[in-house]
């Protein structure tokens, strides 16, 4: 559709492909399956190229490709939340490790000696260098699980080597175990790689780094004389940048200081976007041990190390994440989303956030908020929704709620018009999972809702006001323009690509639900003032919403207009967009059945997708069809017809109540939900976004939380449970 209304032929998406044998057997396999993911690589690279994300609960992370072979400037073993959740530093990069044989095949006891660097050696790593391809030499990789903690078994001659990777629950630390199954021990060889810089940076080889390396001696760890022993251990300390906490490493074996800069490992992934892609990464030296039947452990940790055995660090990270498993008696999809959920909740941080999307954002107010439901009320975490909606409330300022908590520890930027309104959303949900009458909700929370509408009519920061007939607007067309204030605010040379100042559908629709949930929480702590003010603003709204909003000839709303009905500064955009969807899912109310049922029918023809919704129709001139490219490029799509998973939810919730699908909706849905879950690029994540045209090609972020929850909260609240008896996913009211 194009923005002056007129129709334009759009394909239509077959919803009903997929036959009902297919989708039986389909779902018969899936109930069988297990939520941990499970690669069998067999040493084919090319197998091991789909990436995995580990997290520690309060926003440190580790992230790579399943064959550890970086592809973006975020990956790393060790990526330290500094000021948790924020400040995040890619510190270990990469632990290289090599394996010899102790003596060399066919060598006799007491034979004459042989050179040591004649003898063989298995290098297990693989790295991206110019001009040489990973895929030549040997590649041991036979399989990967991560169950819950991410495992590699390397298949080498005379047995396998099995790592584990684990975060220290709530600390800038990680442990990795190395266990050896062979009839012979074996020489292991560990080399660290540190980049020690922040997260959106890249390091060179540089005069200024620190090349001190302070060494510790050790002791036997464990329990004298209880026969559990663990072998003498040693302790490493650097400080490569001056400006961040030094890296300490409690190692088994020996240390062999070899400081040295390993240069231009080359990430494809940055390349792709249209970015700077070499780094240079510096290393102390290497630690070497016999491993034999027992494990051996490399603890790596950012300031100071953990005092617990290593083992007992490992069994609480997994004990973590296996606890967030609802177990086999609900749907395998939502198993998987509630351990994937898990990734973005820092609950363990003592300023507790929701990081919005792996492995670039931050902390968003307004993801934060829309993502609530799914990762907090769903697993019934009522506790941790009011820590992360206190965090919130308390970083507002004129009635807003922050746009961004940014990662560099900058102040809270407010370029928003939506994330308050999301707020109201929230609230509503949090109040029937724990009542009306719950002291947070009569409290703080009521209080943060009240400054929200009262700034609203006064009028705030942005041109956020109400209109003299009850719409919500925000921002300001023409000279000096204020724009990009919805989730739809992307920017290219710095104009907005969506311009959407004026009176956007989705804000009102919010506006109007958010007020009517302001009364109904104001009357239950006995504001009855308050209650009715709400309420009034409530009606004004889905009036001047059912006038002045419906385009008779699209069948579907405008997607902006402007504050004025009439005159020479009046307009309406008509495009196709996903805002009316959101609209019609956040407040029915706004809406006749049969223009719910409308726009939903034109929705599901030009928006919806095996993937997710468009952000607009490709029959609107302005559509992009490919999200890729370098910033501008990808930008310029970003909201112009690029598929957003998240955006399911909201047409669920809309299409159960009002769809002329009939019996065919429920079925579409799962489908469209199975689809969309399975379109990754992190194993057990739900992407940001997806290309407008097939095959929907993910993109973005590879692990979003509004993508997770969203979906979870689909499958846990609004489509029927497969099993009747699994009442733990229902909704709260």
């Amino acid at each position: 559709m194009s923005s002056d209304g007129s129709r334009r032929s759009a394909p239509a998406h077959d919803a009903f492909s997929t036959t009902p044998a297919a989708s039986r057997a389909q779902g018969a396999a899936l109930e069988h399956a297990s939520p941990w993911p499970h690669v069998e690589v067999r040493g084919q690279l090319a197998i091991a190229r789909k990436e995995w994300l580990h997290t520690n609960g309060a926003g440190a992370y580790a992230s790579s490709t399943i064959a550890c072979m970086h592809t973006r400037r975020y990956h790393g073993l060790l990526v330290a939340a500094l000021d948790p959740p924020r400040r995040r530093h890619v510190m270990l990069s990469h632990v290289d490790a090599s394996v010899r044989p102790i003596r060399p095949q066919g060598a006799q006891q007491g034979g004459p000696p042989e050179r040591r660097a004649s003898w063989p050696r298995w290098d297990l790593s693989k790295h991206q260098f110019p001009g040489i391809d990973p895929e030549v030499g040997s590649f041991y990789l036979e399989r990967f699980d991560q169950d819950p903690l991410p495992r590699w078994a390397y298949a080498l001659p005379g047995g396998e080597l099995e790592v584990t990777l684990g975060l220290v629950r709530g600390e800038n630390a990680a442990v990795l175990r190395y266990a050896w199954s062979g009839a012979d021990p074996v020489l292991l060889t560990l080399r660290p790689l540190l980049a020690a810089r922040h997260m959106h940076q890249l390091l060179r080889e540089n005069g200024g780094i620190s090349q001190k390396v302070e060494l510790r001696a050790g002791a036997a760890r464990g329990e004298p004389g209880s026969g559990k022993e663990r072998p003498t251990s040693g302790e490493v300390r650097v400080q490569p940048n001056r400006a961040l906490p030094r890296i300490c490493f409690r190692y088994q074996g020996t240390f062999v200081g070899s400081q040295d800069w390993w240069r231009r490992f080359e990430y494809l992934g940055e390349q792709d976007r249209g970015l700077d892609f070499l780094e240079d990464l510096w290393t102390p030296g290497h630690f070497e041990t016999v491993i034999g039947v027992e494990p051996v452990h490399l603890l790596v940790a950012v300031g100071a190390l953990p005092e617990d055995e290593p083992e007992n660090l490992l069994a609480a990270a997994s004990a973590a994440i296996r606890a967030e498993d609802p177990g086999p008696r609900r749907p395998l999809m939502e198993r998987r989303l509630c351990i994937a959920a898990e990734t973005f909740r820092a609950d363990a941080a003592a300023r507790p956030g929701v990081i919005a999307g792996y492995p670039w954002f931050e902390v968003w107010g307004r993801d934060a908020l829309i993502s609530l439901p799914g990762l907090y009320l769903v697993p019934r975490k009522t506790e941790g929704a009011i820590r992360v909606l206190r965090a919130l409330i308390d970083a507002m300022q004129d009635g807003l709620v922050p746009n961004r908590l940014p990662d560099a520890g900058e102040p809270a930027e407010f370029h928003t018009a939506d994330a308050t309104l999301w707020l109201f959303e929230a609230a509503r949900l949090l109040a029937d999972a724990i009542g009306d009458t719950h002291p947070f909700v009569t409290g703080e929370l009521l209080g943060a809702l009240r400054d929200a509408f009262e700034a609203a009519l006064r009028g705030t920061r942005n041109g956020i006001h109400i209109t003299a007939d009850g719409l919500f607007a925000a921002g300001r067309r023409g000279e000096g323009a204020i724009d990009g204030l919805t989730w739809m605010d992307a920017r290219v040379g710095g104009r907005a690509v969506t311009p959407r100042a004026g009176c956007p559908v989705e804000l009102t629709a919010l506006w109007a639900k958010g007020s009517e949930t302001l009364a109904r929480l104001a009357r239950a702590a006995g504001d009855e003032r308050l209650a009715e003010r709400a309420e009034a603003a409530a009606i004004a709204a889905r009036r001047a919403f059912a006038a002045r909003f419906w385009c008779a000839e699209t069948g579907y709303p405008y997607d902006v207009i402007s504050e004025e009905a009439e005159g020479a500064n009046a307009f309406r955009d008509a495009s196709i967009r996903a805002n009316a969807v959101i609209a019609v899912a956040v407040d029915p109310a706004c809406f006749t059945p049969e223009q719910a049922a409308s726009l939903l029918e034109r929705a599901r023809l030009e928006l919806v997708t095996p993937v997710g919704v468009r952000s607009l129709s490709p029959a609107d001139p302005a559509y992009v069809p490919r999200y890729q490219g370098g910033p501008d490029a990808r930008d310029s799509a970003y909201h112009q017809g690029t598929v957003w998973p998240f955006l399911l939810g909201f047409y669920a919730r809309a299409a159960r109540h009002f769809s002329t699908l009939g019996e065919h909706v429920l079925p579409l849905l799962h489908r469209l939900v199975t689809s969309a879950t399975a379109n990754e690029i992190a194993l057990g994540h739900v992407p940001e976004v997806a290309s407008g045209e097939p095959p929907h090609h993910p993109g973005g972020c590879f692990a979003q939380a509004f993508s997770v929850a969203e979906l979870l909260r689909l499958i846990a609240w609004d489509l029927p449970p497969q099993d009747p008896s699994g009442a733990a996913g229902a909704p709260p009211r």
